[in-house]
């Protein structure tokens, strides 16, 4: 497909004024190591979750809801479920204030402050630096894929006969262009850009609903789509029929492995609680937690993410999925089995946008790419830099040459994700491998390093240690098995990858002494968990009687659930919209204004950035301040 001229136009002044501000502000961003990866902790939070929610829009994982909801209509809604999409509440309602107490630079480092610095510190900390690069470099060729996919539809040059050859030689123009901006400008330069990005995206968003619309009414679209599509509800089974309409939709509910819906929903659910009752992985998302002023101003960033991300970008979604069933279900029909469902967005855009908006949508989703893709680049130099070299090769070095050592780190992180994204078949493959596999060994360690305090860093060692083998294991696993990997068989495995790593969290710490008092005592002290933590309540109640304890679990537990309801209702609303199926938006939008006002009351009005019995005063200014030294 040729692009007009002025679509092109477009994207290029974007793509220039993208880097132009990466390039801007890389002086003040390298100042310092703690400037360059969080901002110097000034970032105001609604910056911050503006940035957080245009790194959340990223292409590829837009192409893949435009999929779910095309497959599956309203009951693509708890899909997402899978990453889980609710883990944003869990960080919204408490672990981002316990996160952001901790006063530290990222993941790794957090660590140090939980288990301290002995030898099963060293070890958890190594391992989790592991973890955070597998994370990074999976991400990374999930983001590849889905560019260079995307690119090759729009884009005006061919540079080999084979598609897949196309899509991944655009795929390294573009993420070199980001890589580009994001190594220049470290946190500021991601969080400004991207605020940018999601203006533009709001406004395409908008505007494609719009379009969509005034070309599909309700009618036309319940001609084109089977029995059930509209209903957000399920029973055990899917019961969802495309047979007389797209036989191949058929084919992909029976290989994504969805069609017992009940069982698939009930495993989301306790796959989900456990991952995001565990805390954010070691990412962007974990750095931008850390980049807020306040503990307060961490949650507040968490809460917006949904707010401004889940209406206008299911909106979007909406928009091309109804212009593709209405329009494009013949011509996906006619490619029968080998049907590539991860395309109907690009061809949706080529078909159906007008001049001027075809421009700003690409130039939007190359945002949304570039936005995913530089936070996760920003993330992976702040393990190997501040948390290898730095602590264990050169503590000494100056500023300079810690932010130049990041410089390089991001370039070769970035090479290796593209290089696993060159040999990676799709989208749902690596989805499906990150959000259950990988997360799978990730749950059991970090939900108790929160929760009990007889955990230690010896069992966080040998717990991550234990998943991540796992996960590493579970493909060649099941084609031994005969099962089918690339498909939704790795959230069935999730309850082993969890129990191996359990084991090993559980052995590890019983089989060996508690971490050192002073460690433990500062660690409550400051962040004040609930859960199992009474020794070491009593012990810190003995020298500062003003302590109280955390009891706000039950408080906790209901605005979670609150939450969830809220948070799916605005992606509801979203779709509704577009839909134009008014006395159900009717129902959604009572249901997120209901609790809007419990949040209201329940949860915002009671935030506090410390708890009872801590100084503020006393709060660390840096992260060396953070990390408690144990007693001799």
């Amino acid at each position: 497909m040729n692009l007009h001229v002025i679509d092109l136009l477009i994207i290029a002044v974007y793509i220039i004024v993208t880097v132009f501000i990466g390039f801007w502000i890389s002086k003040r961003a390298s100042k310092s190591i703690q400037n360059y990866f969080l901002g110097g902790n000034t970032i105001p939070w609604y910056m911050l979750g503006l940035s957080n929610a245009s790194g959340m829009f990223d292409i590829s994982g837009t192409m893949w809801l435009v999929y779910l909801l095309f497959v599956y209509g309203m009951k693509s809604v708890w899909i997402p479920w899978l990453w889980p999409v609710f883990n944003q509440i869990f960080l919204m309602v408490y672990l981002s204030i316990w996160l952001r107490r901790s006063g530290v630079m990222t993941g790794a480092e957090w660590i140090r402050f939980r288990f301290g610095d002995g030898t099963g510190a060293k070890l958890s900390h190594l391992v989790v630096v592991l973890f955070a690069l597998i994370n990074v470099v999976g991400f990374l060729a999930y983001g590849f894929i889905g560019i260079g996919q995307f690119a090759a539809v729009f884009l005006p040059f061919e540079f080999s006969a084979d598609p897949t050859w196309n899509a991944n030689i655009y795929g390294l123009i573009i993420t070199a262009i980001a890589t580009l901006y994001v190594v220049k400008g470290g946190m500021f330069s991601v969080v400004f850009t991207e605020v940018l990005q999601f203006t533009i995206m709001t406004i395409a968003c908008i505007w494609v609903a719009v379009i969509a619309m005034q070309q599909v009414s309700p009618e036309l679209l319940d001609a084109a789509i089977p029995d059930g599509w509209r209903t957000l509800w399920f029973g055990w089974e899917l019961d969802l029929d495309w047979g007389a309409l797209l036989p191949a939709a058929n084919e992909k509910i029976a290989a994504d492995g969805y069609t017992i819906f009940g069982a698939f929903f009930m495993m989301m659910i306790f796959k989900g609680v456990l991952s995001s009752m565990a805390g954010p992985a070691p990412n962007y998302d974990m750095q931008r937690i850390l980049s807020a002023k306040s503990p307060r101003d961490a949650a507040k960033m968490s809460g917006i993410v949904s707010v401004v991300l889940m209406v206008p970008r299911y909106m979007l979604i909406a928009g091309l999925t109804v212009l593709a069933i209405v329009f494009f279900t013949d011509e996906l029909g006619a490619m029968g089995s080998d049907v590539n469902f991860e395309l109907i967005l690009p061809f949706t855009l080529r078909e159906f946008i007008p001049t001027g908006l075809l421009g700003l949508l690409i130039a939007a989703l190359l945002a949304a790419f570039m936005s995913t893709y530089a936070a996760t680049v920003n993330a992976a130099p702040a393990y190997i830099v501040n948390d290898v070299y730095k602590r264990y090769i050169n503590p000494n070095a100056p500023e300079k040459r810690y932010v130049w050592m990041s410089y390089i780190v991001s370039i070769v992180v970035v090479i290796i994700g593209t290089a696993f994204g060159f040999v990676t078949e799709n989208l749902n493959e690596i989805v499906q491998w990150l959000v259950s596999a990988l997360y799978g060994g990730y749950a059991a360690s970090n939900l108790l390093k929160w929760h009990w305090w007889r955990f230690n860093s010896y069992g966080y060692f040998w717990g991550m240690l234990a998943g991540i083998i796992a996960a590493g294991i579970a493909s060649p696993v099941m084609g031994a098995l005969g099962l089918d990997y690339g498909q939704a068989t790795p959230l069935y495995a999730f309850p082993l990858m969890l129990g191996m790593s359990l084991v090993g969290c559980i052995a590890g710490s019983l089989l060996t002494p508690a971490d050192p008092p002073e460690v433990l005592k500062e660690f409550y002290l400051r962040v004040r968990p609930w859960g199992f933590w009474k020794p070491i309540h009593e012990m810190v109640v003995a020298e500062n009687p003003e302590i109280g304890a955390n009891k706000e679990f039950g408080r906790d537990v209901v605005n979670v659930l609150v939450g969830i309801v809220w948070q799916t209702g605005l992606v509801a609303i979203g779709i509704l919209i577009v839909l134009e199926d008014f006395s159900a938006l009717g129902i959604a939008i009572a249901v997120v204004l209901a609790m809007t006002a419990i949040l209201k009351f329940n949860w915002y009005d009671k935030l506090r950035d410390y708890p009872q019995g801590y100084n503020a005063d006393d709060a660390p200014r840096s992260p060396e301040e953070a990390v408690p030294t144990p007693a001799s």
